[in-house]
């Protein structure tokens, strides 16, 4: 009876493996994707990866760095705001070269003061040696009236010191160079700042101070082709392009705005660091018309197929 009983358990234990082998041998089946890959629109496209930033003539986002080194004391504007050329952004702590600017103002009363107690001085002894030579000798005219050249010469001086003081001090308040829209603002009160821009606890890097885009608001894409592509390239008056947002199934048809051209190593755009291969690629810069409903921000990463025209669309 025992054998039976061992027997039974062992053909159990023999279907359950068979049963558990069968099952895990049956593959998973994936889930579906949370939106649909970007499919390539044209019939010869070629892929590049895109980041949207403001539209620029030149160059790209407006990163603003100070002149001088010091304490931000307040903040002028805010994220988003929309400000003109030459408005206040942001004040540092300038006690010193205010001081140092009032000294040089009161160097310049000082010196005033000097050159006309001189001027006084040589025009008496002038006056006198008119009337009679006899009266003053000459080597105390010529002291004189080197006396008063020289305190005229401090008097420059000090003009000159004043207005550099002053020049300087004027730096203690970023301004914008250009009308734009406040995109970020790196810095808070208290914060230290240099010419190198505001230190990232958490990155450990510097970044700009302030990052300004246009004061329209627009937006481009600036792709990169890589240099096995280049070639690919359709003649700039038949280009035609479209983006895919990542995450959602949005398209949106791209206007070709120009080629940089200069061919660069490509970079990771999720970091803005170099890449250690030795990879090249050209920026392509398009523009788009941005869409009620649909939430572009710049910094934000595309993909872009670029095709051209004359009925190369798929159908």
């Amino acid at each position: 009876m025992r054998n039976k009983i061992l027997i039974g358990l062992a053909i159990i234990g023999i279907l359950l493996g068979i049963v558990s082998a069968y099952i895990s041998g049956i593959p998973a089946r994936p889930q579906p994707p949370a939106f649909k890959p970007a499919e390539n629109p044209y019939a010869k496209g070629i892929y590049a990866n895109g980041i949207v930033e403001t539209a620029q003539t030149s160059g790209e986002n407006i990163n603003i760095y100070p002149e001088v080194s010091g304490t931000v004391v307040k903040i002028l504007v805010a994220e988003g705001q929309h400000v003109p050329a030459g408005t206040p952004l942001l004040m540092l702590e300038d006690s010193v070269q205010r001081s140092a600017a009032e000294s040089a103002q009161a160097q310049i009363e000082v010196s005033k003061a000097t050159y006309k107690n001189l001027q006084d001085t040589f025009s008496k002894q002038k006056a006198s040696w008119m009337l009679d030579p006899r009266s003053v000798s000459k080597d105390a005219l010529d002291t004189a009236e080197n006396a008063m050249k020289t305190a005229k010469a401090n008097l420059q001086l000090a003009q000159k010191q004043y207005q550099s003081a002053n020049a300087l001090l004027a730096k203690y308040v970023i301004k914008a160079l250009s009308g734009g829209t406040v995109l970020s603002m790196n810095t808070a009160v208290g914060s230290y700042i240099s010419s190198q821009g505001v230190y990232d606890t958490y990155t450990g890097v510097f970044y700009p101070v302030l990052v300004m885009g246009n004061q329209k608001g627009d937006l481009a894409v600036r792709c990169y082709v890589d240099e096995i592509l280049i070639h690919r390239i359709p003649d700039p008056s038949q280009i035609q392009a479209k983006m895919f947002i990542h995450g959602s199934n949005i398209s949106l048809p791209l206007k070709f705005v120009r080629i940089q051209p200069n061919v660069s190593p490509k970079i990771e755009l999720s970091s803005q660091r170099t890449e250690r291969v030795d990879v090249r690629v050209l920026p392509v810069i398009f523009s788009f018309e941005q869409q009620k409903g649909i939430s572009i921000y710049p910094g934000q990463l595309v993909d872009v197929y670029i095709g051209e025209h004359s009925g190369n669309l798929k159908k």
